[in-house]
């Protein structure tokens, strides 16, 4: 009994079970979701300035240690 079967689900009763959950669902407000991409967009540019930062810097650094050879 440590193993029982499992019963097969129909499509039907699958279809059910989806829009049940579906349903339980909190969906976002129009005015979270534009908050969400602006944070988003804001946190990308910061990102992205970041790496340019230290891509630039290890980019100066590899130049100057292959002047020393």
């Amino acid at each position: 009994m440590a193993e029982e079967k499992k019963r097969k689900t129909s499509p039907a009763e699958f279809v059910n079970q989806v829009r049940t959950e579906t349903s339980k669902v909190v969906w976002p407000t129009r005015q979270e979701t534009i908050r969400t991409s602006i944070f988003v967009f804001i946190m990308m540019v910061i990102l992205a300035l970041f790496f340019l930062g230290v891509d630039t810097v290890f980019n100066g650094l590899v130049r100057w240690l292959l002047t020393l050879v």
